[in-house]
């Protein structure tokens, strides 16, 4: 053999940046992956003039890519699930090995395409998949993989990171600042899958995977978004000495992994609160190696095409030594995984932050006290506001202490039945991510 032969799959901003990187920087990765990697063909449905195409090949049917004799290595840049799957189960029967960028698709079909391609005896890779410049798949699958994870945590997605860096640094609205990342091209004009969760649990579950060696469970992962999130909470926060983060966390306990994403406050103190901005980080605490954080651009086309081109070196280096037996792409073999329950939310244990709005009137701040204790649950720090204008209602702001989430959940119906509570309880979890 004497090159690796890539064949790309969509041509926009990511299979547009890989395309270019591996053109930019192609002797820097041809000496490091001991071998030549050129592009040979590309599935896109129109030709963009932007991109030196010459002695390329071009097909507007990207299935041509998966089925070309030429084509080593596909690289599936398209994203979402079909034709997505279709496209990488046929590379996989045709011998291909594939590297992907696709976290959704990894996330709820990964544990079919494993499968596939071990059967194949192909590698299927997803580097650019979670946090994108960051290596943090490979550290993790690899580089800790003397390690029993403890638990790691993430700020996995950069439009969420973005709109409440902002809202705690100007005092801004939420709904103002999701404007502006739409329009800055942060989050889509439908921003569900950023602001809601959806991307970060698809890239949780990937991480808790590898980490505990158990299969893709995504429809497991707890979900919950920041759209709840007030510029008041920001700063009642900020008061207490945390920050506001959307983070992924996994963590193993004696009676299961905990898998869940959610607004989380952490002591400003911590590195993972100092990550602003669309940036990304991934904090991961093993028995061996202690706390360890991986730091970087989340998101973008060079940062993201960045990781698919190390996928394709791992994989070049690979078929130069002539390994038959690719890596486990989830750290161990599919046969090996572990039967270790997810827990729902439910069963979860962390400390919260509760705001409730109650009237100025004697004896209030009694009765939630009351709950509190008869609940089990106690109170770590507390602030009492005035009275907001003239309205006669006061917001109460607490932390407590690590409670079960199905207890506290109980005593918050409680309290907000209590006849001079006159909204909603907002409350969301809070962790020390200690070093």
């Amino acid at each position: 053999m004497d090159k690796v032969r890539v064949g790309i799959c969509g041509l926009g901003t990511v299979g547009g940046g890989t395309l270019q990187l591996l053109q930019q920087n192609s002797p820097e990765i041809s000496a490091r992956a001991r071998i030549d990697v050129q592009v040979v063909h590309i599935g896109a449905r129109r030709e963009k003039p932007e991109f030196d195409l010459s002695g390329i090949r071009i097909s507007q049917d990207i299935f041509e890519v998966a089925t070309d004799p030429d084509v080593d290595v596909l690289v599936e840049t398209i994203g979402g699930i079909e034709p997505a799957k279709s496209l990488v189960l046929k590379a996989i029967a045709n011998g291909k090995d594939v590297v992907t960028a696709n976290k959704a698709l990894i996330a709820e079909h990964g544990n079919e395409l494993f499968e596939a391609a071990e059967k194949s005896g192909v590698t299927l890779s997803f580097e650019a998949a979670v946090a994108g410049a960051i290596p943090v798949i490979r550290s993790l699958r690899d580089g800790l993989s003397g390690n029993k994870i403890k638990e790691l945590a993430g700020i996995i997605n950069g439009t969420g990171n973005f709109i409440l860096t902002e809202m705690r640094d100007h005092g801004r609205a939420y709904e103002d600042v999701l404007q502006e990342a739409q329009d800055l091209g942060y989050a889509e004009a439908d921003p569900t899958f950023d602001v809601e969760g959806i991307d970060a649990a698809h890239k949780l579950c990937i991480l808790a995977s590898i980490a505990y060696g158990i299969p893709l469970s995504f429809d497991e992962v707890y979900t919950e978004g920041i759209s709840k999130i007030q510029k008041s909470d920001v700063l009642f926060a900020e008061e207490l000495g945390y920050r506001i983060k959307h983070l992924g966390i996994a963590k193993r306990t004696k009676n299961g992994i905990e898998v869940r994403v959610h607004p989380t406050l952490i002591p400003e103190e911590v590195l993972l609160s100092k990550v602003e901005g669309v940036m990304n980080a991934v904090w991961i605490d093993g028995n061996a190696s202690g706390p360890t954080l991986y730091y970087g651009a989340g998101a973008g086309a060079l940062p993201t095409a960045s990781s698919i081109i190390s996928d394709i070196v791992e994989i070049a280096r690979s078929r130069q030594a002539g390994s038959s037996v690719p890596v486990p792409p989830l750290g161990v073999d599919l046969a090996n995984q572990k039967n270790i329950p997810i827990l729902p939310i439910a069963e979860c244990k962390t400390a919260f932050y509760m705001c409730i709005t109650a009237e100025d009137k004697p004896g209030v701040m009694l009765a939630i006290t009351k709950v509190l204790t008869e609940s089990g649950v106690s109170i770590d720090a507390i602030i009492q506001k005035e009275a907001e204008n003239d309205s006669g209602q006061v917001p109460i702001v607490l932390v407590t202490s690590v409670a079960l989430e199905s207890v506290l959940t109980e005593a918050v119906e409680q309290i907000e039945a209590l006849e001079d509570i006159v909204k909603p309880v907002v409350r969301f979890r809070v962790e020390a991510l200690e070093a």
